[in-house]
Parts: structure tokens; sequence; C-alpha cells
């Protein structure tokens, strides 16, 4: 019996999210609907300059293990915060949303916690602009034999390869997980973050059990058009995710090749939509479903979480799936 049946580890970072038009992207120097990072000053000034901001816990994959937390699975999340009032916002809302965060507070941190200025546009596009702060220093040292050890599934954050002990954090979970007899996977993050670290990443997709990306991030990865990278991937990968917005998921393991088409709709607020399609997919995964039926999960929770501000659902997703006829019970 697993200790969890899913354990995420990643940037522990909060959201602060706030409408702005296209002029004001401009007059700031934001570019649309990318995650950028910033230094300290620039966060602040984009702090202090955000109307009817409002803040939640957030991170790629934290949003991810919160949303399976939500479905009901036993969930963990390897993280890193500051003894600070948004830190001990963070650890407590994990725990709140039914995620053990595994690791307390770091007292006397000689940075703050992390934090992410998300304007959303009109259009529900989101521009992420993201100060790392006391995240970035997440190392080996913060995962526990006991906890990566004891996962079913561990997932992983790409975006922690930007940084030396990140990435140690990173291969040092996924050894333990797999010692254990789990199953672990990564979420490439975004193409800039693919071509950053592309020979990585390649590498990752053979020893890793599982990938997640978007037809940019698997086009990035392989520098070719989505069709031939996606016959890399599958011959590299044990399952390969590749999900095309407002189109299809085609996911492959092995000789099998599932498409499951996509409802288009029209977004409120686009924040979220992948990691919140990863935890419909790592649910269906964790519980024994098919392929077929993990990613329709997937599409579920992505369709539910841009329907409202906010990187996190705010309905029953497990009532979602039970009336789609995705689980029974």
């Amino acid at each position: 019996m697993k200790k969890y049946q899913v354990v995420g580890i990643g940037n522990a970072i909060v959201d602060v999210l706030s409408t702005a038009d296209d002029s004001f992207l401009t007059r700031t120097g934001i570019e649309k609907g990318i995650m950028q990072l910033v230094e300290r000053e620039r966060g602040e000034f984009l702090y202090d300059a955000m109307d009817n901001r409002r803040e939640a816990p957030g991170g790629s994959v934290a949003n991810t293990i919160a949303g399976l937390g939500s479905l009901g699975l036993s969930t963990g999340f390897i993280g890193r915060v500051s003894d600070d009032g948004l830190g001990r916002f963070y650890a407590q809302s994990m725990a709140d949303e039914g995620t053990d965060f595994v690791n307390p507070p770091v007292p006397g941190a000689e940075l703050p916690t992390s934090r992410s200025m998300i304007f959303v546009s009109p259009d529900g596009e989101r521009s992420m602009n993201t100060y790392l702060g006391v995240s970035s220093e997440l190392g080996p040292e913060d995962v526990s034999d006991s906890v990566a050890g004891g996962a079913g599934i561990l997932f992983l954050e790409g975006y922690l390869y930007d940084k030396d002990k990140g990435k140690a954090a990173f291969e040092r979970a996924a050894k333990l997980t797999r010692q254990g007899g789990g199953k672990a996977g990564i979420a490439l993050s975004d193409p800039f973050c693919v071509d950053r670290h592309r020979d990585s990443f390649r590498k990752l997709v053979k020893d890793l059990d599982y990938v997640i990306g978007n037809e940019h991030e698997w086009a990035s990865l392989y520098e070719t058009d989505l069709s031939t990278a996606l016959e890399q991937a599958a011959q590299d990968a044990g399952l390969v995710v590749c999900t095309r917005s407002g189109s299809e998921v085609i996911l492959i393991r092995g000789d099998e090749q599932v498409v499951v088409p996509v409802t288009r709709v029209v977004p409120v607020d686009a924040t979220g939509a992948g990691d919140q399609f990863a935890a419909g997919f790592l649910y269906g995964l964790a519980t024994g479903a098919s392929l077929e039926v993990s990613g329709r999960m997937g599409c579920v929770a992505a369709a539910e979480v841009i329907g409202h501000f906010g990187a996190r659902p705010e309905t029953d997703v497990l009532g979602l799936f039970r009336a789609a006829g995705l689980v029974t019970g």
C-alpha cells in the first residue's frame, strides 16, 4: 500500500490574478500569453500595478496535485516556501484542499515566498510574470525517502531544470519513486522551457514512464513538425500525451494510440487548463482507467477550470466525471 497515490514536485508559487487589456500589457512590457521569469524589483512593480488582485496557491504541478486531492486521491506535494505570510497561507491552503504539503515553511529564509503576477485578458489568455523567490532553492535535501519512495505516481515539473538544485531534487525524487515500484513522469511545462533544456528532456523522455506536453512543446522538443515529433516520442517514451488546445488529445502507449476530441469552449480564464488536464489524466492513470477514459477525464477537468478565474477546480469534478459516464458509484 503506497503512502501517496500521487506526489508532485515543483515550484510552490502564490498566484496573484488581475484582469488587464492588451493596451495595459503593451504599456508595461508584458508579453501576452506566456510565462516570463522576473526579478524581485520587476515583480514588485507589477504587483503594485495590479487592479482588484486576488491571491491563490499556485504553481503548475501544485495545481495538478491540488486537483487530484480534490478528486479524493491521497496526495503530497514537495515544494519550498518561506515562513512568511504568503508561505503560511500557501501551506495551509494546500492542506485545506486535501494535499499534504510535506515540507514545513522555512524559518529565516533569505528569499520570500514565490509569487506569479497573472494578467488575464478579455479573451481568457493569461500572461504570467513569475518571481521564483525561495522556491528556486528547492534541492535534493527537500526530498524525503518516505515521500518520494512511497508514491504510486510522481509528477515532475520541467521548470525545475532551470536551477541545478531543482534538477538534482527532481532526479532524486524520480529515482526513489521508481525504486519503490512507482511511476514517474514529467510535464514539459512550456516551449521556452523545452528550448532551454532540450538535451536533458530528450533523455528524460526515454527514462521516465510518461510525458505530458502540448503540441508546441513536442514540436520544440524534436525540432520538427508535430506528426514526426510524436512518431519519435512514441519510440522513446513509455506513454506519450499530447494536448492540442481546442482540438484533440493524442495518447500513445506502445502500439496503442487513442485520439480524444475536445469540445471547444470560450474560456473565462485559461489559467490552469494544462494543469487540470494533467489532474484528470493522472486520476485515470492512478485508478486503472483506459487511455481513452483517462484522456476524457483530463478534458473534463480542463473544461471546468477554464470556466472561471483561477487555476484550481471550484466544482465537484468527480461529479462531472460521473455525469459523463467516466466513473460509476
